[in-house]
């Protein structure tokens, strides 16, 4: 190939497709429109409280025992990581006008997840550590992608400052939310209607969440026996756990029941005073003080979500690979969590669609 594969989006699919297709010797580029690497993965500090770690604000746990490809990846990048901590009575918050109850929690050792130390930024920041700097662009917003009748592919490029750039491409991989590119990217000619259709209804996981995480000096309901997990109909959090660090200070963090059209509209002070208030009535006066309440709102990231995403998600069986593209078909390959129909929403399922994606891109040039 004379020219690069292009690479749209630096998300863990997009990240690990540039270290495969590296470590083949084929050259990439990797075009990303936010001022970050990571795409839904955010791991986030306490304001000039660095000591206290990183917290995730995405995607937080994996399954090592059942997800072969990020095992095998984490082992590789020699990434250190511990068991999510479960020990204790869980809560369940019914009402809002009556206190939770404690119950104990059943659970199989062997299913807990496993989470990174430095949460999962760490494991973007070792797979960046394994490209060349120049090859990643930030602030790069992919506009147009044309085909012409030679075959040859051009990447309309849109820069930070507004300035534009036209880049000729040997393949692209869409490694971002299928809706995003149903909706900013225009292609010539045109992708096939039913390819349209088919990632213009595919939900964006995480499309219509927000994560809030409570970060206290340490995890104090451990000493009254318990675990951090709360299952809640009274909110603004539905579920609650254990975000603690393996050692040191304590968090707790939530998704929340509240739709994204209604947090919106009420605006994050108030949200997160809903959360505080939440988290002294379950938790009791130690959780007055936090050091901080992180919050991320994924449902108005526009990097991240469509409109359509804030509706409750529904159609799981709309994961997996979009149909055939037509004439693009050799040209441009899906990735993302969205186009791996196992493991969908989850890290592994990144992983497996970058591998996918590069090996169509290989067999492509072999061909």
């Amino acid at each position: 190939m004379n020219n690069p594969v292009i690479i749209v989006g630096a998300g863990l699919s997009g990240l690990r497709a540039a270290t495969l297709l590296i470590e083949k010797g084929i050259n990439c580029r990797i075009l990303e429109s936010r001022d970050r690497i990571g795409g839904r993965v955010l791991s986030a500090s306490v304001p000039d409280r660095s000591d206290l770690g990183r917290f995730d604000l995405g995607p937080t746990w994996f399954w090592p025992q059942n997800e072969s490809h990020i095992a095998a990846l984490v082992k590789e990048l020699n990434l250190e990581t511990f068991v999510q901590s479960n020990e204790g009575e869980m809560l369940v918050e019914r009402f809002q006008i009556k206190p939770p109850e404690r119950c104990m929690l059943q659970e199989n050792m062997d299913e807990r997840g496993v989470r990174l130390t430095g949460g999962v930024q760490s494991l973007i920041d070792a797979l960046a550590e394994k490209i060349p700097p120049e090859t990643i662009e930030l602030e790069t917003r992919v506009k147009r992608i044309r085909l012409d009748e030679a075959g040859d592919i051009t990447v309309e490029t849109e820069l930070a400052d507004g300035r534009s750039e036209n880049i000729p491409a040997a393949a692209v991989i869409l490694a971002l939310p299928p809706r995003l590119v149903a909706r900013y990217i225009e292609f010539s000619p045109a992708l096939p209607p039913n390819l349209i259709t088919d990632i213009a209804e595919k939900p964006t996981w995480m499309g219509s969440q927000a994560k809030a995480v409570a970060v206290y000096d340490r995890p104090f309901w451990r000493e009254s026996g318990l675990s951090g997990l709360v299952l809640s109909s009274a909110g603004p959090l539905q579920e609650i756990y254990d975000a603690s660090p393996a050692n040191g200070p304590g968090a707790l963090f939530g998704f929340f029941g509240i739709p994204a059209e209604v947090r919106e509209q009420m605006g994050q002070d108030k949200v997160l005073k809903l959360v505080a208030d939440q988290l002294v009535k379950l938790f009791g006066s130690e959780a007055e003080n936090p050091q901080a309440i992180l919050y991320k709102d994924w449902a108005i990231d526009s990097e991240t979500a469509v409109e359509e995403d804030s509706s409750p998600f529904k159609n799981y069986k709309s994961y997996g690979q979009p149909p055939a593209a037509g004439i693009w078909e050799k040209k441009v390959v899906f990735a993302g969590t969205e186009t791996n129909s196992q493991y969908s929403g989850h890290l592994e399922g990144a992983l497996q669609s970058a591998e996918q994606a590069v090996l169509k891109i290989i067999h492509l040039n072999n061909n």
